[in-house]
């Protein structure tokens, strides 16, 4: 399922962005809100953007949007490293 989510054609001429990158760079924009929010994971954020893991991470950091990881990441990335 898609979710299609439309902008009134006023508030979509007023965006300045040049037309042909407003869907990418509005996309990448509601990615970093979500995650930054705690509403989206790291790994669906940089989908939502269509950008790889280290693109996005780069991008939190040049944002100063501080990354989420908690001991539950911790631990379910030690259970990935050792093969669990």
């Amino acid at each position: 399922m898609a979710l299609l989510i439309e902008i009134p054609d006023k508030v979509a001429r007023a965006i300045r962005i040049p037309r042909k990158e407003q869907k990418r760079l509005l996309k990448i924009e509601l990615a970093l809100s979500l995650y930054a929010q705690g509403v989206l994971s790291f790994g669906k954020a940089s989908e939502l953007a269509e950008m790889n893991m280290l693109e996005f991470g780069l991008l939190l950091g040049k944002r100063n949007i501080p990354r989420q990881y908690d001991e539950t990441d911790l631990q379910d990335d030690i259970a990935y490293a050792s093969g669990q």
